[in-house]
């Protein structure tokens, strides 16, 4: 099984910047599909973002155009958030899906946004 690891998580205030990455053990094109997901205290994990093995992307409604996925050729995906709210607060996983539908997921970094 191929492992997924977060990072980038921390603290920034309302109206930052963080940049989140997910490292594959091995080639991101084992996925047909990789998302990052989220999870706030007390709520359901629910999808942020996600991107097919073809690039075409989509986005929750809650960060359209604040919020922007990408990976690189190689075992790298990533999360840009800008104008961050308090609201984007989470746990954010990275996940994946084989072509074989066996789903895959990160450990999780903590994003906290807060004056």
């Amino acid at each position: 099984q191929v492992q997924l690891v977060e990072s980038g998580g921390g603290l920034v205030q309302p109206g930052g910047s963080l940049t989140l990455s997910c490292t594959a053990s091995a080639s991101i094109f084992s996925f047909v599909v990789m998302d990052w997901y989220r999870q706030a205290p007390g709520k359901q994990r629910e999808l942020v973002a996600g991107i097919t093995i073809a690039g075409l992307k989509n986005y929750a409604d809650a960060v359209k155009g604040r919020f922007t996925i990408s990976r690189d050729n190689a075992r790298n995906m990533y999360l840009q958030m800008n104008s961050l709210k308090p609201e984007d607060t989470a746990v954010y996983y990275c996940h994946g899906r084989t072509p074989r539908n066996s789903e895959n997921w990160g450990q999780g970094t903590q994003v906290t946004v807060s004056s």
